[in-house]
């Protein structure tokens, strides 16, 4: 079943079957009752990133209060996503939106990683989990990626797992379009890197491209900003090999 986008979808980190009662917190509440003005029956699509998806009726429990009458399954939980995104952290209000798309497009783990170049060097992670849970609210996502800690370019590297294949976006590699090297790929298994403004440093990329499980892929002609080349790659990478 596709999501049914006429309707206000809400995570329950709660778990969820037919025939259950589950209490709201206090924003959630209010969200429904005060800002929405749903009134009790109402309906909402909730999930919790594990069992699926499920119709439930709103139930007014006084001016501030609600529970969420949990119906029939509208879908199961697919299988876990099997793409990766590192990513090196941008500016604020870019990095936001950088997030958003890597969840939105798939991602089953989001990991912010400091290069040489990245201009940030602290990220406020309940903010980037909270962008997290509102793309998937909206997109109609059951699964919510999982939010890394940070961590630095070189300790990235030396504690990864070499099963998985990395794909990094490198600006001096030659040629313009990544599919051929995408359909190249065998592994299922992946991540991809997306470095900061700037692109990464010589070092890196010699680090990079030394490691037999790293693929390089060019992005096309144009010089991209960091957060297009990122949904470029994104695309590029889901279409050819990923779960689209």
């Amino acid at each position: 079943m596709r999501a049914n986008f006429k309707l206000q979808r809400l995570f329950l980190d709660t778990p969820l079957s037919e025939g259950t009662k589950v209490p709201l917190g206090k924003d959630q509440a209010h969200y429904l009752l005060n800002v929405l003005r749903m009134n009790e029956g109402q309906e909402v699509l909730v999930f919790n990133g594990r069992e699926g998806e499920y119709l439930a009726a709103l139930a007014p429990s006084g001016k501030k209060a609600a529970d969420l009458l949990i119906g029939e399954q509208t879908r199961p939980q697919p299988a876990e996503a099997r793409l990766d995104f590192l990513f090196a952290p941008l500016k604020v209000g870019r990095l936001d939106y950088i997030v958003q798309k890597a969840t939105e497009m798939g991602a089953r783990r989001i990991i912010p990683v400091f290069t040489d170049h990245t201009q940030l060097h602290k990220v406020n992670e309940a903010r980037l989990a909270a962008n997290i849970l509102e793309a998937a609210e909206q997109c109609g996502n059951l699964a919510i990626p999982e939010l890394g800690a940070p961590v630095k370019f070189d300790a990235l590297l030396e504690s990864w797992d070499p099963a998985r294949r990395i794909i990094f976006c490198n600006e001096s590699q030659a040629g313009d379009n990544p599919t051929d090297i995408l359909n190249g790929i065998e592994e299922r298994d992946l991540a991809l890197l997306v470095g900061p403004e700037g692109g990464f440093s010589e070092r890196e990329r010699a680090r990079l491209t030394a490691l037999s499980h790293v693929t390089a892929i060019p992005l096309g002609p144009r010089i991209l900003r960091a957060d297009t080349a990122a949904v470029a790659a994104l695309t590029a990478v889901q279409m050819t090999i990923g779960d689209w």
